[in-house]
């Protein structure tokens, strides 16, 4: 049997029902925005009612606004920010500043999600960027996103309203990020289809440097961009862009190149001056002298500035008389004042050859007006090769007396170990070829030739009896009266080709041969048995018979044997 409830367990649970009731979802709002009305005004605080169990307290200065005196009445509705339900005294604990914060937040965040633009004041320098004040909430502004290309100087920026694109908000955090530079570029995308339709090649058109690479700078032409490429920046020869310009820079440079399809631009600065190479070879015709300073050097020579955008070329061949095969940096140094020739001017391809030795007297040449073939001369050995002596001659030139040039009786290896370093020696002049730069010596020459002694009794076509000292495939080598060396080829040891083989003969053996040839030059002579067996042919030939009695060869040679046999 169910029991009835008393009625103060009745009045109790009425009494609790309503408490829930207006404490519960009341304790929800805190951290809200929440109307309320002003019930009195204070010096320093005016109370509100914003409809809970006690009223609120907020100080009159978080109603100031720009420095104005407040003006609160008795009954003027305002909007509040409720911290707590109640402090230690019971009271709300109310706040307008975080209320407008508050509003403020809810405005930006709506501005945000619309893609729309907030006015703000850039208000301090921080790390990274500066601070904006976005009517009293704080945002942050990164140092990329303050204009479309680096600024050295922003205080011109700061305390002036301006609008700002806000790129990230986080509520937890009470972060925002705004951006100048995305206004910016909105701006600039609306005029740039504007000025790409205006653009035409030949115009000469302001811009500013964005940016500088090695390879050149990219102008800003207020919404489009351009490449002067660092040939087209001046006429002269710079090694970098930033020598001639700095980033923020103004110009004016002609569009030399320009596509519209893909809205690429080519810049140049020079094509607004005259060009210095018209009429270069007027200027600078050959064989004149001029000064320059050297701009560049390299490992095959030198650049020398003659004015502004005219440089030519200074071959290291064309440095030095006698100091061949050094770098040249070891002859001039950079920005080097030097006298030069005008060897050659091609104005076409923009192209001088320079000469910097021919400024200077020739020794090989005083060498050559001074010395004449024959002449012999003593000089110190500088130096010593595998191919012959070189001996020092008059200031820094050398004369060569080769290997063949040494020694009459010795080989060249051979004499070449006679020679040192510093020694000085006399030669004689064989060949001056000024413009090979090489004078030719010998040390032999001061002597006769022994060669020409021995050979005096002899001359071509004599019968000699020689030696065999050595027996090769293709003949065989002989020596002659007074130690002469001959050679007689295979070809030539017997008119017989049957007999033309060399193993017939042996080390020692002595031949008759006739003298086919003597070349002083290279010191060799030749012989034939074949031209001796033939001249021997004809003079039987003479003596005992004719071709046209019909005799033949070996009745011929019968009969002179025969005849010779009575004669005895």
């Amino acid at each position: 049997m169910a029991m009835t409830a008393t009625k103060e367990e009745t009045t109790a649970k009425e009494n609790f029902a309503q408490l829930f009731e207006e404490f519960s979802p009341k304790e929800s709002l805190e951290g809200s925005v929440l109307k309320g009305v002003i019930t009195s005004v204070g010096k320093e605080f005016a109370l509100i009612d914003v409809g809970l169990k006690s009223e609120g307290r907020v100080p009159l200065r978080e109603f100031r606004t720009s420095g104005e005196e407040v003006d609160l009445q008795v009954g003027d509705e305002v909007d509040v920010y409720l911290e707590r339900m109640e402090d230690q005294d019971g009271v709300a604990v109310l706040s307008r500043e975080k209320a407008r914060r508050e509003e403020r937040w809810i405005q930006l965040s709506i501005n945000h999600k619309k893609n729309e633009h907030v006015t703000g004041e850039i208000v301090g320098r921080v790390k990274g960027g500066f601070t904006v004040d976005l009517d009293g909430s704080v945002a942050f502004l990164p140092g990329s996103q303050v204009d479309v290309r680096p600024i050295k100087d922003a205080s011109p920026l700061i305390g002036k309203e301006q609008p700002f694109l806000i790129l990230k908000m986080d509520r937890r955090r009470g972060n925002i990020v705004v951006s100048r530079r995305a206004i910016l570029e909105e701006s600039r995308s609306e005029s740039r289809n504007e000025i790409v339709e205006n653009l035409k090649e030949g115009q000469v058109i302001k811009g500013i440097v964005k940016n500088i690479t090695d390879y050149g700078a990219f102008v800003d032409l207020g919404g489009v961009d351009g490449l002067l490429h660092v040939t087209d920046i001046t006429w002269k020869r710079i090694q970098h862009p930033s020598e001639i310009l700095s980033i923020g820079q103004q110009i004016d440079a002609q569009i030399i190149k320009f596509n519209p399809e893909n809205q690429r631009i080519s810049l140049g600065m020079r094509q607004l001056e005259d060009d210095p190479w018209k009429g270069i070879e007027e200027r600078y015709p050959v064989k004149k002298k001029v000064t320059g300073r050297v701009t560049n050097i390299a490992d095959y020579g030198a650049f020398v500035e003659l004015e502004a955008g005219i440089e030519g070329l200074v071959h290291v061949s064309e440095m030095s008389w006698t100091k061949k095969n050094i770098p040249p940096a070891k002859l001039i140094s950079t920005s080097q004042e030097v006298e030069v020739m005008i060897l050659d001017v091609d104005e076409s391809r923009r192209r001088i050859s320079l000469g910097m030795k021919q400024c200077s007297d020739n020794p090989w040449q005083r060498f050559a007006n001074d010395s004449k073939i024959g002449d012999v001369i003593e000089g110190e050995i500088k130096n010593i090769t595998e191919f012959g002596l070189f001996v020092g001659l008059i200031e820094d030139i050398d004369g060569m007396v080769h290997l063949s040039d040494l020694s009459w009786a010795k080989s060249g290896e051979e004499a070449l170990k006679d020679y040192e370093k510093g020694q000085m020696v006399k030669a004689k002049v064989l060949d001056i070829d000024v413009e090979k730069e090489r004078v030719s010596l010998g040390v032999k020459q001061l002597e006769s030739d022994p060669f020409d002694d021995k050979i005096k009794d002899l001359t071509k076509g004599a019968i000699v009896t020689c030696t065999i000292d050595q027996v090769q495939d293709g003949g065989i080598s002989v020596t002659l009266a007074g130690d002469l060396k001959g050679f007689i080829k295979r070809t030539d040891l017997s008119r017989d080709k049957s007999e033309q083989r060399t193993d017939r003969f042996a080390t020692g053996e002595k031949v008759d041969a006739k003298i086919t040839s003597i070349e002083k030059s290279s010191r060799k002579i030749a012989l034939s048995i074949k031209a001796l067996e033939i001249d021997e042919q004809k003079q039987v030939m003479a003596e005992y018979g004719s071709s046209d009695s019909g005799a033949s060869l070996g009745e011929i040679l019968g009969e002179a044997i025969k005849s010779q046999s009575e004669d005895k």
